[in-house]
């Protein structure tokens, strides 16, 4: 986030604080904070905003957010308040609902479909859980309604970091749009914690300890009979400190208040602010310890909850000296009990006892309904010992858990279900799921061998369960192991499986789901046998569309693809939808080698930001990568860096080494295609080194394909050649080999330019046979291209022409460059020069764009051969040197009269990006009109003759 420097003088910013209170209710030494907040109000009527404040425990974050929640409502606004609770961070949207709770007659006149998702959230209603996103939605839907009503809105948050996950992703979607109305959000949170709202750019303001002064001036204000003496004392001590500065003198009594009587050596903050609310909360009646207890671990502030959980209609009376004594409040308008400060809550459960907690659960599960997720939690807390009912009530939850997109919740809960189980066997499914989950899911291969050894120990009989092979094919294939150990565990497990139902279905679709990927990676046909069998066996999975649609388009695209491919664009249709991160990640896979992975977009970006926001780890280093694989098509090369170095980053920290394989393999081509042959070498190398030990396949043809596309960019037809050969055999499309998709145009220029056309044409006879093209319009672009590049002795225009032309072709500059610079090779050899600088300025143009230096460097020659004019320098204008390639091609385009926006679709480039190069071509032309650029360049050049010989080739007629 980004910190906010406010404009008070630097006296006034000093004077922050927590409880700087003083007797008549004016905070001490905030006049710097007060404005910046009063600046924040001001703004938020007009257009929205945000702030966060930071601070140590204690410093005044709460007083602060107290004192502009008054100052807000005197000014206009309708105040949300929000409380991170520590004992609710496991409750999922327990936060939210402290905001929807106010709103809730406002929700029914939301459109139905946002109304029913806020139901759901709120409990309130059997339908089915719906995606974070779509919360987000129509939460920020009813906070604009409310905000553009007769008064804006301030939300205000106090102790962000406690805030449950699922709330903390909604709300920090909310905070991105923060400026679409006139919403106040205002935050607090300790220094260095992590929050929802960390990556959001919301500025932070830091509230620091007061001054001397206020110091002073705070504790005599509080303390009048104090001497001077001790209370300089305090002040040096407390450091500023305004919870320190108010609790520490009530732990001195009067002598030493008045310095009749000795102060203590030492006075050591933390521990004596610890026992200072132990001793407040301890001296409270044991009725009113009780109560507060109940609300500590029911976590909502209801008041009727305690009641109820209390059997008492008058129990709530029992509050007043908590009340009293300044530990709790009712809020006036929530109705909610409010703790006066965290450490209250801590004392409150470090003062109960255990008897005491079991008795507090016990009696709000007594509240809440049967099947309800608060009621098996609390149930779970109250257990001591082994209690299979409430373990098996939490292992439904843990599932519900993981279906509302929540797998790290899932994995925690399942292994308290485990923690609850009386039988071994039972004990040891509930961890070896938590295993798998957390192998295929939440993202950390660390702790899953110890799970499954504990697994194991549990039940050493149920150790090759379906959930423990999952889990263990994950760890072999990133550690030690091999593709067909893991191949024959899942295949072993699968075979002796019973007849699946219910979560038992769960795990042999994820099963069969690892199987296929393990096939994939191993690169062998063979492996897909006794998935197929795995498949027919078991008609549930032979229905999963999911299941159908990855194996036809990911696992064999060039014999099964047609076949799904209306089934896998109904799925992407569908992901903004989704909740499930492993549904997106599989249909954004089954999307991969049939050019639909534009369509996943969004969708793969709201599992990167679960990740990042502490979700499923494994799923969002996926995503990273599908979306770099995107990037790599579409020629976002920097983006491309950018999301592999995130995701490998995460790779290492997490032990996926498989997975990080791909963004090398990404990383490699972008090496390979930019001429940074040492770096796109050293890639392939590591690729087969760590690779062919293991069985993995799939990385030899990664590293073959990296090594082919850098002897194709140095025009080394041979090395290319004999590189596609360790992948496949030219004419020939074997089965589960998708890869060869991506080598369809390698394939053909290797062959064609080494003298090879039998070979060339054979292939792509085998991809007009297979019907390829009907898969995608860059297959049926790349098909096109490549048959006319097999064609040997003449030029066919018609297929160069309608390769160029494909609909939407500026989505895949490399390639479509690629066949601009072919088109150009051939039309100059059959001295067709004019028509050729046409096409290979184009290729050069795009090829500099992305940086393709090897590839610029041919499409470079072959303008040079056709006779491209060399300019001359001309009085008063700037050497033809001094204009870029792409800026002279600008330059060339606005003096023919296109706009911006024209150029920029003809090139691939933005019309910011297209504004910038005129700049600079007027700057280095002294120009500053586009009549004076048409001058400036005519008189730049003069055309000399040919530079190269040209070859002779008899052009199609």
């Amino acid at each position: 986030m980004a910190p906010l420097s406010p404009s008070a003088p630097e006296g006034d910013r000093n004077r922050t604080g927590n409880y700087g209170v003083n007797s008549v209710g004016r905070l001490v030494g905030r006049s710097a904070e007060l404005a910046i907040i009063d600046g924040l109000f001001g703004t938020a009527a007009a257009r929205g905003t945000a702030l966060m404040l930071t601070g140590e425990a204690g410093v005044g974050k709460s007083a602060l957010l107290d004192a502009a929640a008054l100052r807000a409502r005197e000014t206009g606004f309708r105040v949300l308040r929000v409380v991170g609770s520590q004992f609710e961070e496991g409750v999922s949207f327990s936060a939210l609902n402290q905001i929807l709770q106010p709103l809730a007659g406002e929700i029914v006149a939301l459109p139905a479909r946002q109304a029913e998702t806020l139901q759901v959230v709120r409990g309130l209603s059997e339908g089915q859980p719906t995606e974070l996103l779509a919360i987000a939605n129509a939460v920020h839907i009813l906070l604009s309604r409310a905000a553009a009503g007769s008064s804006p809105l301030a939300l205000v948050i106090d102790d962000v970091a406690w805030v449950d996950r699922p709330s903390a992703a909604v709300l920090s979607t909310v905070a991105r749009c923060i400026r679409t109305g006139s919403i106040a959000l205002l935050a607090a949170s300790r220094t260095g914690d992590e929050s929802f709202l960390s990556s959001t750019g919301t500025p932070t303001y830091e509230v620091r300890p007061l001054d001397d002064v206020s110091a002073n001036e705070l504790v005599t204000e509080r303390f009048p009979a104090m001497a001077s003496r001790v209370r300089r004392r305090l002040v040096a001590e407390a450091r500023g400190n305004p919870l320190a500065l108010l609790e520490l003198p009530v732990s001195l009594n009067d002598a030493q208040q008045s310095e009749r009587g000795t102060l203590p050596t030492v006075l050591p903050l933390t521990e004596r602010l610890k026992r200072i609310f132990s001793t407040r909360v301890g001296a409270l009646p044991d009725a009113t310890r009780k109560l507060l207890l109940l609300a500590v671990l029911d976590g909502s502030g209801e008041l009727h909850i305690l009641r109820q959980a209390l059997g008492d209609p008058d129990g709530l009376t029992e509050l007043c000296p908590a009340e009293r004594n300044g530990l709790v409040q009712v809020d006036s308008l929530t109705g909610r009990l409010v703790f006066r400060h965290p450490l209250t809550r801590s004392a409150v459960m470090d003062l109960s006892t255990s008897a005491e907690r079991r008795w507090g659960h016990l009696a709000l599960a007594g509240e809440l309904p049967e099947g309800s997720e608060r009621r098996a939690r609390h149930l779970a807390e109250a257990a001591v010992g082994p209690d299979d009912q409430v373990a098996a009530l939490l292992h439904q939850v843990a599932y519900s858990t993981l279906h509302r997109g929540d797998a790290v919740g899932a994995v925690t809960t399942l292994l308290r279900a485990s923690e609850l189980s009386s039988t071994g066997t039972a004990k040891g499914r509930r961890l070896a799921e938590a295993a798998y989950l957390g192998a295929n899911i939440t993202g950390d291969l660390r702790n899953v061998r110890a799970l499954l050894d504990r697994a194991g120990r549990a039940d050493p009989i149920g150790a090759d369960s379906l959930a423990a092979a999952v889990a263990a094919a994950s760890q072999l294939l990133n550690g030690e192991g091999d593709v067909d150990t893991a191949h024959q565990l899942l295949v072993g497990a699968v075979d002796h499986h019973g007849v699946p139902a219910g979560a038992d279905y769960t795990i042999l679709r994820e099963a069969l789901h690892t199987l296929l990927g393990v096939c994939f990676f191993g690169g062998r046909p063979d492996l897909w046998r006794a998935f197929d069998r795995a498949v027919a066996r078991y008609r549930q999975c032979s229905s999963d569309p999911l299941l159908t649609v990855m194996r036809g388009a990911f696992g064999d695209p060039a014999h099964a693809a047609l076949s799904v491919l209306d089934r896998l664009d109904e799925l992407i249709s569908g992901l903004h939808q989704e909740t499930d991160p492993t549904r997106i990640i599989r249909a954004a896979v089954s999307a991969t080698y049939v050019d639909r992975l534009p369509g996943c977009r969004s969708a793969l970006r709201r599992v990167i930001d679960d990740g990042r926001n502490g979700g499923a780890i494994t799923s969002a280093i996926e995503a990273l990568f599908l979306l770099a694989n995107d990037a790599y098509t579409s020629g976002q090369w920097d983006e491309l860096r950018r999301t592999t170095d995130e995701g490998l980053g995460w790779c290492a920290t997490y032990n996926y080494r498989v997975l990080g394989c791909a963004a090398q393999f990404l990383q490699g081509l972008v090496a390979a295609a930019q001429g940074d042959s040492t770096t796109a070498r050293q890639i392939a190398d590591r690729l087969i080194s760590w690779g062919n030990p293991r069985g993995l396949g799939m990385l030899r043809f990664y590293a073959s394909h990296i090594r082919a596309l850098s002897a194709l960019g140095s025009a080394d037809f041979d090395a290319a050649y004999r590189f596609l050969g360790e992948v496949g055999t030219p004419g020939e499309l074997p089965p589960h080999m998708p890869h060869a998709l991506w080598l369809l145009l390698d394939f053909t220029e290797a062959a064609a330019h080494s003298g090879r056309h039998c070979e060339a044409a054979a292939h792509v006879a085998v991809v007009r046979k297979t019907d390829i093209p009907s898969i995608s319009p860059r297959l049926a672009m790349l098909t096109d291209a490549a048959e006319a590049i097999a064609t040997p002795h003449f030029v066919d225009h018609e297929l160069f022409e309608a390769a160029i032309a494909t609909p939407g072709a500026e989505r895949w500059p490399f390639d479509w460059a690629r066949i601009c610079l072919a088109y150009g090779e051939r039309l100059r050899r059959a001295k067709a020069g004019v028509e050729a600088r046409v096409h290979l300025e184009a290729a050069l143009s795009t090829f500099e764009r992305l940086g393709a230096t090897p590839w610029s460097a041919r499409a470079g020659n072959e303008l040079r051969a056709s006779g491209i004019p060399i300019r001359t320098v001309i009085p008063g204008a700037a050497p033809p040197s001094q204009l870029t390639p792409q800026e002279r091609q600008v330059a060339q385009l606005a003096a023919t009269g296109l706009t911006n926006k024209q150029i920029a679709a003809r090139l691939f480039l933005s019309p910011r990006t297209v504004a910038a190069h005129l700049r600079s071509v007027f700057r280095k032309l002294n120009v500053t009109s586009r009549a004076g650029l048409r001058d400036a360049l005519t008189g730049l050049a003069q055309p000399s003759s040919p530079s190269a010989l040209e070859d002779s080739m008899p052009s199609a007629p």
